[in-house]
């Protein structure tokens, strides 16, 4: 009986205790902002951004891979016929030499998925012109 009752009163609690733990982000601006970090050498986003060793990133989620205005992109990059959708970008990210060969990208890629999300997340919050959606 004792069994009946403890597993009767377990299967009611446990549904509330989940209601009070908060579903695991898929993505995370904030931490995907610290990754970017590593992206800065090269690249830059935000209002006032300009192209540097890299072309600036506003916007870039959904562009189609080398169109940036005055930016020269490698020959690679210009005809790959890429669009930087989510799917794209979490390849590109983690090896872009093996997404798009003959990149001038030199950069090793992320090694973790999370981060991956996370900067992605982070690259979303600015639209065309640098200003945060």
């Amino acid at each position: 009986m004792r069994v009946a009752v403890a597993a009767l009163s377990l299967g009611v609690a446990l549904p509330a205790l989940l209601d009070l733990v908060p579903p695991a982000a898929a993505q995370d601006a904030a931490a995907g902002e610290r990754v970017f970090l590593k992206c800065r050498a090269c690249h830059q986003i935000g209002e006032g951004a300009h192209n540097s060793v890299g072309p600036v990133l506003n916007g870039v989620v959904g562009r189609k891979a080398g169109t940036y205005p005055d930016y020269n992109y490698s020959e690679a990059n210009k005809n790959s016929g890429l669009t930087w959708d989510e799917a794209t970008l979490k390849e590109y990210l983690k090896n872009p030499q093996a997404k798009a060969p003959g990149t001038k990208m030199t950069f090793p890629g992320l090694a973790s998925e999370k981060d991956i999300d996370n900067v992605i997340a982070y690259l979303k919050t600015f639209g065309p012109d640098g200003k945060k959606l």
